[in-house]
């Protein structure tokens, strides 16, 4: 690494224990350029760029910024030096105004603030109205009210964790504009993300992680997706899943004119939903998070349960279900995977066996009353091996495997439940390409076996590889049925942002 760097990181290592989370990690980063970090899940990205923006420290290893050996102990230190970070998962108080929200880390009275947001929106075109409530906001626009507060502190560095993971295509985009706008006027990107052609449209450079280490360096912009897979997994990609053709069989879900008004103030009502998904399918639903998903999901899997009146507005197995709770549900034959790992998927200071009695319990690992001990560790172990969880042991806690082995286990236990209907919330969110490719894969399967299978995703990429039909959802509202091959991407963006004309009925 010889010539000037904006940041240069140099044999920066990283433990938690035993656990090497970084190890002689050397990273330079140019000035004006738009540098990738890939790598699969538990690959050391999030800890580096801890260590970068001040949020750890490192064990042994050298930090340059701009020429000068530094040791960020915080990341208001950071930002000091000229280092900002958006995170995937925002930091806005929904009930505070856009300047409000940036007025408690920026300096400055809110008038003065506000004029700022507005000349910085229109010179990198993130428009927002500063005097805006945050919870009437787009996630788009949120976005950039993060983007923006990390602006007005004049970095030369910002650290980009996912940011297209919740953005519709029409809005990635117009976060592409302005992030090549920004590498014209000076600043340098660091981008985190597992959308491969999205790295190779945008970024100059990519530093490939493997367990912890450095394992390459390249200009994305020369290599294939497939290239940039094999190197961050160390081996050939497993093809994608095969889209044969559903054979339909009969209906296993059924909504019909379901009608939800939330008691969250900042939730979204669900109004006329209605749809069907049928044994040998799967039915995919898309939308901006936000728009009622999580309303849906929890009134589908049970844990909100209708009033008896409405028992026949929700049917599985030919049979009214909603008043009904989880449990009686899974009875049926049911099983869920939620978009929350850590707390609604599993108990993270649980091991892997007593997870697996969370919704296994009545498939013999409970007799009497009493656990099995040792039917409750071979079930474990074998949705372990099967579905390619790496850890320790099926002792590990669950929060000690990273979040792509964590939901390869929770995807693997219902899985192995057999059931005849799987609604699975975000099942590759935050997953590396490798994990993807198998958990579609393996839902492909499932469906291929006869059961039906309900997905929300935000990954359209994701809902036109395994899914035959779908349905869009915006601002608490359902799409008609949509058929996958006489649809486009671009077709599903418009729906998801309220702006689409008429759609390919299935």
């Amino acid at each position: 690494m010889s010539g000037a760097a904006l940041l240069r990181l140099q044999g920066v290592s990283k433990s938690y224990g035993s656990v090497h989370a970084n190890r002689a990690i050397d990273l330079d980063v140019s000035h004006q350029s738009i540098h990738a970090v890939l790598g699969e899940n538990g690959a050391g990205k999030s800890t580096l760029m801890k260590l970068i923006y001040g949020v750890e420290r490192p064990d042994v290893g050298k930090i340059e910024w701009q020429g000068r050996e530094v040791r960020p102990t915080s990341s208001a230190e950071a930002r000091r030096l000229g280092i900002g970070m958006v995170f995937q998962h925002f930091s806005l108080f929904e009930t505070l105004t856009v300047a409000e929200n940036i007025s408690l880390l920026v300096p400055g009275t809110k008038a003065a603030l506000a004029a700022r947001v507005r000349d910085l929106g229109a010179t990198f075109e993130l428009e927002v109205d500063p005097n805006a409530h945050v919870h009437s906001l787009s996630v788009g626009e949120r976005q950039r009210v993060e983007i923006l507060r990390c602006l007005l502190l004049d970095p030369k560095l910002i650290i980009l964790d996912e940011p297209t993971s919740v953005l519709p295509p029409q809005s990635v985009q117009r976060l592409f504009g302005t992030l090549r706008l920004l590498r014209d006027r000076g600043v340098s990107i660091l981008f985190i993300s597992h959308k491969l052609e999205e790295i190779r449209a945008l970024c100059d450079t990519a530093t490939i992680l493997q367990a912890g280490r450095v394992t390459g360096r390249v200009d994305p912009r020369q290599a294939s997706s497939r290239d940039l897979a094999t190197l961050m997994i160390g081996r050939e990609m497993p093809p994608p899943p095969l889209h044969a053709k559903a054979k339909p069989g009969p209906k296993v879900l059924e909504v019909a004119g379901l009608d939800h008004a939330t008691d969250d103030p900042f939730g979204v009502s669900l109004s006329g939903i209605s749809l069907d998904v049928r044994a040998g399918e799967i039915v995919g639903i898309a939308g901006i998070s936000g728009n009622g998903q999580k309303e849906l999901a929890e009134i589908l899997s049970g844990e909100v349960a209708l009033l008896s009146a409405q028992r026949d507005v929700i049917r599985m197995m030919d049979r009214p279900v909603g008043h009904l709770g989880a449990a009686a549900r899974r009875r049926l034959g049911f099983a869920f995977v939620p978009e929350e790992r850590m707390g609604r998927g599993a108990v993270p200071e649980m091991p892997l066996t007593d997870n697996a009695l969370l919704t296994a319990h009545d498939r013999g690992l409970v007799r009497r009353g009493l656990v099995r001990r040792q039917h409750k560790a071979a079930f474990a172990q074998a949705c372990v091996e099967e579905f390619d969880v790496r850890t320790p042991s099926v002792q590990a806690e669950a929060g000690a495997l990273s979040g792509g082995n964590l939901q390869k286990f929770i995807i693997g236990r219902e899985i192995m439940l057999e059931p005849k209907l799987l609604f699975v919330a975000q099942p590759t969110w935050g997953v590396d390409i490798g994990a993807a490719t198998a958990i579609r894969r393996r839902l492909v399967a499932l469906r291929d076996s006869g059961a039906a299978i309900l997905m929300i995703s935000e990954e359209i990429e994701e809902l036109f590889e395994i899914c035959d039909r779908l349905y869009v959802l915006h601002k608490g509202r359902l799409s008609p049925s949509l058929r996958v091959q006489g649809t486009t991407v671009e077709q599903v963006g418009e729906w998801m942002t309220g702006a689409a004309g008429e759609p390919a009925h299935a």
